[in-house]
Order: C-alpha cells, then structure tokens, then sequence
C-alpha cells in the first residue's frame, strides 16, 4: 500500500525540467579553446520530440526498449532475460533496463548496484505514472549521454555528423541509438570497428521492427561513420578524444573549463609534417604516421598527433599514440642500459658472430640488419649502429626475466605477456608498446632513469597518473651512458654513415627501430628538455616498401626536434662527467686500456668498472684475436652492399631451419618475409615456393613447413626449409 500511495505522488518539480545539457570546454595550456563537448549553443542542446527525425525515435527504440509502448515503465520480460544471462555469465552482461529506468538514472545518478536497481525500477514507475510516453521519450533524448562529452541526440548528431538531430540519415540514426549502451567504448573517435559493428545490429534490429526496408541497410551500412562539421571547434582531436576518456566517470563528463598541457601552436605544425611525411612516402607503401613530445621535468603532453588526418573515413580514428605495435630496436637502450648496471661497459667487447640459442619455441639464430656478422664489437658501437647479434647476446647474459622487469619499470605496460612468450627477441622490440610509453621512457633516461607519469592537465590531479609512483628503471650513470652513447654520431656511422637524419643542432640523444616485417618505423630524441617520439608505418599492417629508421621515421623525427626545439630550449643532456665517471684511453679494437700499437680513444667507465689490464691484442704491430673470433677472422670478404661475393647461387632470407610466427595485429595478407638471394654471378634469381612459382620479392607467410628454392637463368640453385607457426 505504501508503495502504491509514493508512486501516486506528483513529481519533484525540477526532476524533469529540460536543459540545460552539461558543457565541458577542454583549452590548450595558453588558454586557447580545443573543444567542447556539445556542438549545438541554443537552449543548451534541447530539441523538442517534435522537431527530432522519426528515425531518431525508431532507432533508439528498436534497440533500446522495443516494448517502450506496452509497458508500465518496467519491462519484465527483458529483466527476466537480463537475470537469465547474467546467471549463465556469472557476471553483469546485460541489465535489462528500460528507456524509463535509464531515464531515471541520468535524472537521480543511480548508481549501477543491486539496490541501485531496484531504485530505477521503483522511480521507473512512477515517471510512468505521471508522463505521458511522449515526454519520457524527448527526456532521454535530449540527456542520454552518447560519447566523447555529448549529452543528447541533438549534440551527438551535430558533433558526429555536423548535422542537425532534426534530419539525420537512416545510417545515423542507427549509429547514434547503438551508442547508448557503451558510448564512451563504442563510439566512433574510440573505437571506429566497433561504432561501425554496432551500427550494423542496430540497422538489423531497425529491419526486424519494420522501420527499415531490407534494401536500406546495404546503403545505410556504406555511410560514412563521420561527416567533419569544420565550423565546430575540434582541435588535437585525437588528443581532446583520449582526454575525454580519461576524465569521464561512470559516463558522465564533468562541466566546465580544463586547460591542459598541450601547445596548440606546436600541435598545428607537427600535424602538418605528419601529413607531408606521409605525402613525400606514399609512393613506398607509406599512409600514416604519428607524433607525440613530452616535456621531461614536468611529464606535459606538449603534442599529439595520432594520424595523419582524423576526419578520414578509412581508419583516421585510429591512434597511433596509444595502439601497441613492436618497436623493433627502439627497445635496445634499456638492454645496454640495464648491462651497464650489471658491470658492463662502453668499452666491454661483445661477439657479432654467428650463434644458435636453444629456446623454449626452438632454435633462434638473429641476424644484423645489413646481414653481415661484426667479429668483436664494443658495447659503444653495438648500440650506436644498433647491431642485433650482440644486443641478443647481451640479453641472454642478463636474463630475458630481468629486461622484462626493467621494461615494466619504464611503463611499458602493454607488455602483458611473459618472458618464456618474448624470449630474446625482446631485445629486439618483439613485443607490442605503444608511441607513449616509448617516449615516456626515453624521457626517464633524460630524467636520470626515473620513470614519472606524463600529464595532460595544466592544474588539478591527473587522471593519467592515478596510483602511478615514481619508479627507478636504471640508475643514473647507467641511464647517462646509453644517452652519451645515443648522443654520439661516431658510433652511428659503421651502419647509419657519417650524415643521418639523427644528427641535429643541438645535444640530442636518438634511436630508431623497425619492426620484423617493415610495417612499423620508429624513431625517439630526447634532450635535456623535451623528448619527441614518431611513428611511421600502416595501421592495415601493410609493410613499407624500402622503407627504414632513417628513411622513415628518421626524417620526421628531425624535422618534428626543429620545431619543438623553436618553442622550447633543448637544454642539455648530463654528461658521463657530471655523475664521476672516470675517462680512460682504451683500445678501439679491444676495449682494454690502450698500448702503444693500439688505436686509442676515451672511454667512459662508472668507477670500479674501468679495465684492469693493458690491451694484449695488439702484438709487435700485428692484431691477434681471442680463439673464438678465428672463423670469422678468416671468412671471406663481404661485398660492400652486404651480399657474399661468392659465385655460388645463395639464398640469405630466409635461412635454412628458420621459424616464423605470425605476428599478432597484422592483417595476415601482409605477414610477409623477404627473398633474397646473392651470388649466382648476379643472374636473375626466380623464386619457387613448395614447387610453384613466386614472382614477388615478399612470400606470404602461410601455417605450415614450406620449401624455398631460388633458380638463377644458368641453371644454379639453392634451397631452404622454414617452418610457419
């Protein structure tokens, strides 16, 4: 009886007043607007139910209350399945409200409990009891939130669209009622994949209610997701979209003004050598490329660029700032740096030779990058040139568990999985990390190896930092060498030459890295006061063609530094002096302190690492080598461009017993290896895969054992067996 007398009673006057929608503006760090989360100024986005396309209201009920006119407020059918499923899942998968209950959770902010609904069920009736089904309707369409800050139909349609909610497409229509349930993961600037699945269940439940003819949905699925409405303020989009994100709470978006740290000014440039990067590439395979810069001292997202055009319908959406993809040798630094706490030195001479470690997945045998092995190589020089062989081989000495660790501590976060599932390729970048996390971890080398999170708010706490504590990646000095060994262009120059897009006007310490299949090209500068990280590359997965760290990503790096460095002085980088380590005149050859017939240079040691002895290589003018480097002291010379000068028909890739694994987010049609092959007196080289034909210089990686053969014009051949898993 109590319950009848309570839904009997009238309303609170102001429960269901209309307006105005919550409006929050986001500012770059000067005080500039970059966006607002509505696009409609009249009577804070209100629009009467009248005056809304009738596919609005078809939409939103086909898929989110289909028997809005025959219940009382309270459906219990639906909440009869919602109980049903949420019991086979042993989870909340479904909640069974209706366009009532969720209207009287935007009006009273019910919490998403048990008593929080029962509350939405017993206010769901009374809403039912006092409002016609008409006033409900325009109520929710004009509060429900529906992603990226909109509140209502009316700003969603004008944000997403550039159009007014009072005609929208059929396509549209159905987008926007498909956001309802998750608008903060589905929506079309978070997720495009997922804003364009849902607007297909959408249109097919539009079908099955009788609003939509079968023959509208083929052209309703081909819309576009977007329409850019260029006379709205959206700027840094994909910056303002990824704020958004982290500032909503349980969906819904604070009010107000928030200035965060981003440069407009620097933002606008970087944005268009992005789209020239891409422009001056495209003829190599090349469409996107993205860019982000940090201020080291404060942690301040300067600049955010994650595509080259956001507005394109294709995959423009698509952040590269935050998606993971392997960073190939960008990764390198934290190995040395980590060697460098465990008692090696610049100095310290690592094998470049050939070597098979056994592992868990089977025989792993890595190659350089110019296919050649080195013979001894000081540590200086293995990182500089970014030699793999001995960056592997330092790995094994550490322990793949140990760099793992050390990545965690630098905020790769997205390497989830473990050690055994890396291996040593993860000296090699094998693991996905995403733009972010790479810069913010060079930016704790330039921070004397403190790991802090970055920021994107000028005042009040940071959203990005919530639990988030200072942590040591590697100690100071450590961190000191790798950046005087990145800083330094000699040690560049046996893989990269003596000019390189990573050599700039002022102290910059960079690396760049390519991942296995050419689909991703990175390159990080940091100085003393800023760090910029680029990425080059497609978001399909398709590889670049000819397309490396200083063709690539080398180049935007340099030009994005510039500009960064006009805004901001680059400072300087410390110096191995500034944290007491001692200079010593050592070898170039053995890394041992110099004789009289050795090659000399300075070296920089973290004390009680110097070396003990006199170099003993250097004998009487003549160089004898430790035994483990005589086979390849005595190997044939190499040709200048890396191929064997041999006559002999020889295939370089891939190598007899190699095994592939197909790598994880890329679209398996551009899964691909390079065939190579040298020697043959230069005759042209056909290739044959399993006994047919292959006339392109990449072969799809297909499951399964496969023979390799390559047959020059002469008649000579070799072959190879690989296995793909």
């Amino acid at each position: 009886m109590a319950l009848v007398v309570w839904v009997a009673l009238p309303l609170p006057a102001t429960l269901a007043a209309p307006g105005p929608v919550p409006r929050l503006v986001l500012l770059d760090r000067h005080g500039l607007p970059l966006r607002a989360t509505r696009g409609d100024a009249g009577r804070g986005g209100w629009t009467s139910l009248a005056d809304l396309d009738p596919k609005l209201l078809q939409a939103f009920l086909a898929v989110e209350d289909r028997r809005f006119y025959e219940h009382r407020g309270v459906d219990l059918r639906a909440l009869g399945r919602a109980l049903r499923d949420d019991l086979r899942a042993r989870s909340v998968v479904s909640g069974g409200s209706t366009i009532p209950m969720q209207l009287v959770r935007l009006l009273r902010g019910t919490p998403r409990t048990l008593p929080g609904k029962l509350s939405q069920i017993l206010w769901a009736l009374r809403l039912d009891a006092h409002l016609d089904k008409q006033t409900v309707l325009e109520q929710y369409l004009n509060r429900v939130p529906l992603g990226q800050g909109t509140a209502g139909v009316t700003a969603a349609a004008r944000l997403y669209f550039g159009a007014s909610a009072r005609s929208v497409s059929l396509g549209q229509a159905a987008l926007l009622a498909s956001l309802a349930h998750a608008p903060s993961r589905d929506n079309p600037f978070a997720a495009p994949a997922r804003a364009r699945a849902r607007r297909a269940t959408a249109l097919a439940r539009m079908a099955a209610k009788g609003y939509a003819r079968p023959e509208d949905l083929a052209r309703a699925n081909a819309e576009p997701l977007l329409v850019h409405d260029a006379t709205a303020p959206f700027l840094a989009p994909h910056f303002t979209t990824r704020v958004l994100q982290w500032v909503e709470r349980d969906g819904v978006i604070p009010t107000g003004e928030r200035r965060t740290t981003l440069d407009l000014g620097l933002q606008t440039a970087l944005e268009a050598e992005v789209r020239h990067t891409v422009d001056v590439l495209q003829d190599r395979s090349v469409a996107h490329a993205a860019v982000v810069v940090l201020d080291n001292a404060s942690g301040d997202i300067l600049a955010w660029v994650g595509s080259p055009n956001f507005f394109a319908d294709t995959a423009g959406q698509v952040d590269m700032v935050v998606s993971p993809r392997q960073p190939g040798s960008a990764l390198k630094p934290f190995v040395f740096g980590l060697g460098f706490d465990r008692g090696l030195t610049p100095a310290s001479v690592l094998p470049d030779l050939p070597r098979t470690y056994q592992t868990t997945l089977g025989p792993y045998r890595p190659r350089n990058y110019d296919r050649q092995f080195h013979g001894p190589v000081r540590a200086r020089d293995a990182l500089g040139s970014s030699y793999n062989v001995p960056a592997v081989e330092l790995a094994q000495r550490l322990g793949v568990a140990s760099l793992l660790a050390t990545l965690h501590n630098a905020g790769f976060e997205t390497l989830e999985h473990s050690a055994e599932y890396y291996g040593l390729g993860l000296a090699l970048g094998n693991g996905d990390v995403t733009l972010l996390e790479l810069a913010n971890a060079y930016r704790a080398l330039a921070n004397g190896g403190s790991w802090r999170p970055v920021k994107w708010t000028a005042t009040g706490a940071d959203a990005t930092a919530a639990g988030a504590v200072e942590r040591r990646v590697v100690s100071r000095q450590a961190a000191t060498l790798v950046l005087d060994i990145l800083s330094d262009p000699v040690a560049r120059v046996p893989s990269f030459g003596v000019e390189t897009p990573l050599d700039f006007p002022f102290k910059a310490a960079a690396k760049t890295g390519t991942s296995r299949h050419f689909t991703d090209n990175w390159a990080v500068a940091t100085t003393g006061r800023f760090t910029v990280a680029v990425w080059v590359g497609n978001f399909s997965g398709r590889p670049m063609q000819g397309v490396g760290g200083i063709t690539g990503a080398g180049p935007l790096l340099h030009r994005a530094a510039l500009l960064v460095a006009e805004r901001y002085p680059p400072g300087d980088l410390p110096t191995p002096a500034q944290v007491g380590a001692n200079p010593v005149r050592v070898c170039r050859l053995s890394g041992l302190r110099a004789g009289p017939d050795c090659p000399p240079m300075t070296e920089w040691f973290i004390p009680g690492t110097e070396p003990a002895r006199d170099c003993d290589w250097h004998q009487s003018r003549q160089v004898v080598l430790p035994a483990e480097y005589a086979e390849w002291a005595h190997a044939p010379p190499a040709h200048p461009e890396g191929r064997v000068a041999a006559a002999p028909l020889h295939i370089l890739s891939p190598k007899d017993g190699d095994r592939y694994s197909l790598p994880s987010g890329v679209d398996p049609r551009f899964a691909t290896i390079g065939l190579r092959a040298a020697g043959g007196d230069g005759s042209e080289v056909r290739w044959f895969v399993d006994g047919r034909e292959w006339r392109e210089p990449r072969w799809r990686l297909v499951p399964g054992p496969h023979m390799i053969r390559a047959v020059t014009a002469r008649g000579e051949s070799d072959e190879v067996r690989i296995e793909v898993r």
